[in-house]
């Protein structure tokens, strides 16, 4: 008992992804020998460059989350909103102590799987960490696991999960960033990895949408901040107009004039993102020079990855075109749902944002402004149609009211649970060992082949 009190206190500290990733940068300086000052602040500044970040996404989620029941009220649709906090806190109060034991041997798998194979990436986003470590354990604990057997299992197969999804996304990364000192850790993987290929193949000589070509009187809408705020009033007034004036003001705005309300949520929502903007900056100058050090000691070469607004200050204006066409792909998802008479996604504003965003990014870095549109369309297709197919392994657990909304949980959710539903316990073990045990063999035989080479 007093184990796992201690391991849910670690947890409870590891999933704050401010202290996660100010740990790091603390081992890293002192494995450096900095000198003490430069410790600290560095320490501290990566913390607050953390905390920045967070607080611009709380601004502007606390101006997104409205959105959503406004939009159920203007159009008058019902159905299910994918949402992972929602999924997380059911889940918890029966799943809660494997759950917390999983992320914490998770993370020191993690760094196990970067040490011994290719996958030379540790995963900081700590609160991600935690929701898909929630979701292994549910499907695990259902699948008959138990034990010391769940804890193995589940731990190996997140630590595998944490360092194989930022690989996956890493060429696009490079694109992005240019050069290859971070990764990203966040799961929409798969989505952004379908926004750069399809930008990859629609965006041939469409120029980047951060070289938007604008007649002088309409120049200031180059500033991202101006023409974020002045596209968020246009849908904020457009639903709030199709919601009525009555509804908005009676359960928004405090009394407050709906058109008014609107008007500042749409600039609070641009707050949001300048926030999020300098904390990234504030992040990338510290955390990357402090994880030489941490990166030297444990896992030689490896890369940092962190969550998806990392990417947002190399393309601003694709972080707005990607919300809005991951949100537009939503809703024709939703129409060809309610054609098929299939149970109804409604659109998520938040994992639209977040998550259509970046596959915006992903899309732009490979396809200009046309990989970024059709890129984050496709993306707000795919986190619409990938719930749909996890609800029945959701509705086998008993869990049938919300379900998680990124793409990599779907993906991770649908294939882990058939192997619960057509393998025994013994079997999905076997299999989950064997893919780490390859994954080792083939880095120690491809590194034997180089030196062969070199030395021929």
């Amino acid at each position: 008992m007093f184990i796992q009190n201690l391991l849910q206190v670690v947890v409870d500290i590891l999933k704050v992804p401010s202290i996660l990733v100010g740990l790091v940068a603390l081992f890293g300086l002192v494995a450096q020998k900095k000198p003490l000052p430069d410790v600290i602040k560095g320490t501290v500044k990566t913390i607050l460059g953390f905390l920045v970040l967070a607080g611009g996404a709380s601004v502007l989620v606390s101006s997104l989350t409205p959105l959503g029941d406004i939009f159920k009220q203007a159009f008058d649709v019902q159905g299910i909103i994918p949402n992972n906090e929602a999924m997380v806190s059911i889940a918890l109060a029966k799943y809660g102590a494997p759950t917390t034991l999983i992320m914490a041997f998770g993370m020191a798998a993690n760094i196990i799987v970067a040490r011994f194979t290719r996958f030379k990436y540790i995963y900081l986003s700590g609160h991600v960490t935690f929701y898909m470590a929630c979701m292994v354990a549910i499907i695990l604990s259902v699948a008959g696991f138990e034990g010391v057997q769940l804890i193995y299992t589940g731990s190996l197969t997140l630590g595998m999960l944490m360092a194989v999804f930022p690989a996956l996304a890493q060429p696009y990364m490079r694109k992005i960033i240019g050069n290859d000192q971070v990764a990203l850790a966040h799961t929409g993987t798969i989505g952004y990895i379908l926004s750069g290929w399809i930008g990859s193949l629609v965006g041939k000589g469409s120029k980047s949408t951060e070289e938007m070509n604008m007649p002088k009187n309409l120049s200031f809408l180059r500033d991202s901040t101006i023409s974020i705020s002045l596209t968020m009033m246009i849908i904020y007034f457009i639903l709030s107009v199709s919601a009525g004036k009555d509804y908005v003001e009676s359960h928004f705005s405090a009394g407050q004039n709906y058109l008014v309300y609107s008007f500042i949520q749409a600039i609070t929502f641009a707050a949001g993102v300048f926030i999020i903007l300098q904390g990234v900056r504030l992040i990338l100058a510290e955390i990357v020079p402090a994880f030489t050090g941490f990166s030297e000691r444990l896992v030689p070469n490896a890369r940092p990855a962190l969550d998806c607004p990392i990417v947002f200050p190399y393309a601003p204006n694709a972080v707005l075109v990607g919300f809005i066409s991951s949100f537009i792909g939503g809703l024709v998802g939703l129409f060809i749902l309610g054609q098929l008479k299939w149970v109804l996604i409604l659109p998520g504003v938040v994992p639209h944002f977040f998550c259509g965003a970046t596959a915006g990014v992903f899309g732009n870095a490979t396809g200009g402004k046309r990989g970024a549109i059709i890129g984050a369309f496709a993306h707000g297709i795919l986190i619409t149609f990938l719930p749909v197919a996890l609800l029945p392994v959701l509705g086998a657990i008993g869990l049938t009211n919300t379900t998680f909304s990124d793409t990599d949980f779907g993906v991770t959710g649908i294939v882990l649970g058939n192997m619960a539903r057509f393998m025994d316990k013994g079997t999905i073990m076997m299999v989950i060992t064997s893919i780490f045990a390859l994954m080792v063999i083939y880095n120690f035989t491809a590194k034997k082949k180089v030196v062969e080479e070199n030395e021929g």
